[in-house]
């Protein structure tokens, strides 16, 4: 089943290449919406078989490379469902937004699914090289939605800035899995194994070589400070769908190979450089907060408070790791709420840059003080920016209060001066929202030259279905969240436990 679910779409795109070119492009479109919904609909399927007690369950292990040690090891536990769970949300809710799209529409809808199975598979993936060959996957697709469909010349200049960043980082990362191949015996690159085993213990200096080329490459794609200036130009260049894509899912990537491999993989290394860790976290809150305070550019704001929503999920599994031997309740917690911000900060963000899109569709530019008074134009796209905003800076009843309050609470027993600091991040992040929410939905009504003859027209059917649907479901889980915290404490507990020994 399992397997299913990675390669359905990518099935059904290389159908969709296959067919002749007179077929109706609108039916690209709906297929892609329908093997969306099939995806989610058996994701749902193997949540409700999931025992959340019962650690990695729906392995399958077939070999692959067997003199290298390779094989097709995949399976899903608390840290991993949830990412696959938002991956299938997130691909329903931008095939949806894509209704409309008319450019070259077979190709667009063929690097979205080939993107989804790129996503699920690397989330799943239980082998150090299919991990990479998954994620490398996914910095080809993503290139080229951003320079094929992103706005103008620029966009390609961005795509080709983010495929560089990544791919470097990509191949630091693959430094890194070769040093725990190396160091195991017998060699593999199993992370079930590789974790039992422990092979780097009492390395030393070649251990934490190994964690600084697997976190170097981990921190590029998060994206962390100082890794980070990728991320502005490949957002605002690139198109609707493509950056809800870019920050729901493909950002998790780096942070959940922190909590799937760096650290249980690296116990001793992450535990003496868990103070750095932290300090990486800190400056990525506050530095990505205040930088996005002063953008001018709508988008490119939300894009630097992904750098400070992601530096969270930093500080929380640095904080695990400082917490180590001395407080579990805590270590648990901090991890847990890490992936609570992953699945978070996905739905949350991912709404925003749809609405960014709705934007930059309606006025041809993303420049905040082009716009004023969009309330009495468009309400019901001021109502649901007003509440996805709101909702991104943390407010009681969303998701983002229940992860960051989790993070927070799990890094405050060892870390409290760092904790003290990244809290100011939810200040600035409060005021650059108000203030552009100010700007563009209230006083007196003003428009971009480009609309003033069409009008400023309102959510369409597929707009606020795509966006409404994402915070809705981060509504869920911050009124009742207990049904994803039971998926997600066991396994963290697990990794806190790995990284405590």
């Amino acid at each position: 089943m399992l397997s299913v679910v990675t390669f359905l779409p990518l099935l059904v795109c290389v159908a969709l290449m296959l067919l002749p070119g007179r077929f109706l492009e609108r039916a690209y479109l709906w297929v892609w919406i329908t093997t969306a919904a099939v995806e989610l609909a058996l994701i749902t399927a193997l949540w409700a078989g999931f025992d959340s007690q019962g650690g990695m369950q729906y392995e399958q292990r077939v070999r692959w490379i067997p003199g290298a040690g390779v094989s097709y090891h995949v399976g899903i536990d608390g840290l991993s469902l949830p990412l696959v769970a938002l991956t299938c949300v997130l691909f329903l809710a931008v095939a949806v937004y894509s209704l409309r799209e008319s450019s070259r529409v077979r190709p667009y809808v063929c690097l979205f699914l080939f993107l989804q199975t790129a996503s699920l598979g690397l989330f799943i993936a239980l082998d150090l090289i299919l991990f990479f060959v998954f994620f490398d996957l996914s910095i080809v697709g993503m290139f080229f939605v951003i320079a094929g469909w992103g706005h103008g010349e620029r966009a390609r200049a961005a795509a080709l800035k983010f495929f560089l960043y990544t791919f470097i980082g990509s191949l630091a990362l693959l430094l890194g899995f070769i040093g725990l191949y190396l160091a195991a015996d017998p060699h593999t690159f199993d992370i079930v194994d590789l974790t039992r085993t422990n092979p780097l213990a009492g390395h030393g200096v070649y251990a934490s070589l190994v964690l600084l080329a697997i976190g170097v490459g981990m921190a590029v794609k998060t994206p962390a400070v100082p890794f980070h200036t990728w991320l502005p130009p490949a957002h605002t260049e690139a198109p609707a769908a493509g950056s809800a894509i870019l920050a729901a899912v493909l950002l998790k990537m780096g942070t959940y190979g922190f909590v799937r491999i760096a650290m249980p993989l690296l116990p001793g290394s992450w535990r003496h450089y868990a103070l750095a860790i932290v300090i990486v976290g800190v400056v990525s809150v506050v530095y990505g907060a205040l930088v996005a305070l002063a953008q001018t550019d709508f988008k490119r704001m939300i894009a630097y408070t992904s750098v400070n929503h992601m530096g969270y999920i930093i500080l929380a599994v640095g904080a695990a790791g400082a917490l180590a031997g001395t407080d579990a309740q805590a270590r648990s917690l901090a991890v847990t709420g890490a992936v609570t911000q992953m699945v978070s900060h996905g739905l949350i963000t991912g709404a925003l840059f749809l609405l960014a899109g709705v934007l930059y569709d309606r006025g041809q530019t993303y420049e905040i003080d082009a716009y004023s008074g969009l309330a009495a134009h468009a309400p019901r796209f001021a109502a649901v920016t007003g509440i996805a905003a709101f909702a991104s800076l943390g407010i009681p009843g969303f998701s983002g209060f229940i992860a960051e309050f989790q993070i927070f609470t799990g890094s405050l027993a060892s870390q409290a001066i760092a904790t003290a600091i990244a809290v100011t991040g939810i200040l600035i992040t409060a005021a650059l929202f108000l203030r552009a929410l100010r700007a563009m939905l209230l006083g007196a009504p003003r428009l971009p030259p480009s609309v003033h003859t069409t009008g400023f027209g309102d959510l369409k059917g597929r707009e606020a279905v795509s966006s409404i649907a994402l915070l809705a479901l981060a509504l869920v889980i911050g009124i009742a969240p207990r049904w994803l915290l039971d998926v997600i404490e066991p396994a963290s507990r697990t990794v806190t436990d790995l990284v405590a020994r």
